[in-house]
């Protein structure tokens, strides 16, 4: 998806979720300022990345039983999680699928994207496991919940949006 953004200048979120400060959020946290919230909403979109590893790890590893392909090894896939932190103007607020989720209008041009959070490569060991028991842990799984609050101590590093196509070579 951050190759499609920088090769189209823009990009859209799956089902248009995003995560976002929202009043909800706000009312859930008893203290916190604006920086400390953003930071929650984060979190919670990291953990949505988690969950599109796991979408496409899962359709890869389909693709490769029926089409009788073994994976290529020289393509194995980066487990980083990423998020995007943009600008926009019309969000509609989604509470029945959680306090930060709101739903985008539209694509994000690249205009609007204010940085890139993107693990690093000391994290990727600790993110395929979570990719592997995402589901699980989102099921209530202790274990699994110990797995993904693994990968979770990793903090993303912050690039500039002009930063991306730099960074996506180095990949």
């Amino acid at each position: 998806m951050l190759r499609e953004l920088v090769a189209d200048r823009e990009i859209r979120a799956l089902n248009d979720t995003a995560f976002a400060v929202t009043p909800a959020l706000r009312e859930a946290y008893a203290s916190g300022d604006d920086e400390e919230l953003a930071e929650v909403a984060m979190a919670e979109a990291a953990r949505a990345s988690l969950r599109l590893l796991a979408q496409d790890q899962a359709g890869t590893d389909l693709h490769d039983e029926r089409s009788g392909d073994e994976p290529d090894p020289g393509g194995s896939p980066i487990f980083r999680r990423a998020v995007i932190a943009a600008d926009v103007d019309a969000a509609t607020l989604r509470p029945d699928l959680d306090d930060a989720v709101v739903r985008l209008s539209g694509p994000i041009t690249y205009d609007r994207i204010a940085s890139v959070h993107l693990d690093l490569a000391e994290a990727e060991a600790e993110v395929a496991k979570a990719v592997d028991v995402i589901d699980a842990a989102d099921m209530g799984d202790t274990d699994a919940e110990f797995v993904l609050g693994d990968a979770e101590d990793h903090q993303l590093a912050w690039y500039a949006a002009q930063e991306l196509p730099f960074l996506l070579e180095l990949l």
